[in-house]
């Protein structure tokens, strides 16, 4: 592996079954594949990197807040445009809603074509166009 890559994410939730929902809609149509699977959680692993979704019994009291210090959103690489457009058409079915939707496709920046998605758990994502 090459020496910075990052190796994995491993995000603490609430709700396993909510965020397997979700997280596991949007990781496999990114092109992640199901990696591990254990009681209290779940990974999704792309080219090595992997994305894991756990219900931790250590885990403090409180909801995510991408807002306060810490973890604000991850961000994807999302291939096409198109494929950016048709996973925003098919976020909501699946527990993500579109952040700033006012501005959207181009929240960040008049040269950056993105979606910018918020999860149940308040938990947010940034896909990218190539």
């Amino acid at each position: 592996m090459t020496r910075g890559r990052l190796h994995h994410v491993e995000l603490w939730v609430p709700d396993l079954a909510r965020a397997e929902r979700s997280w596991g809609w949007l990781l496999s149509t990114l092109g992640y594949t199901e990696h591990q699977r254990w009681s209290a959680g779940v990974s999704w692993i792309l080219d090595g990197t992997y994305v894991v979704v756990e219900q931790s019994p250590a885990q403090g009291a409180g909801p995510h807040d991408r807002l306060a210090p810490g973890l604000n959103h991850l961000a994807f690489h999302g291939g096409t445009r198109g494929e950016v457009d048709r996973l925003v058409e098919e976020a909501a079915a699946h527990g993500w809603a579109l952040l700033f939707s006012d501005k959207h496709p181009y929240a960040g920046g008049p040269d950056h074509y993105a979606a910018y998605l918020e999860n149940g758990d308040g938990y947010e994502v940034e896909v990218v166009a190539d």
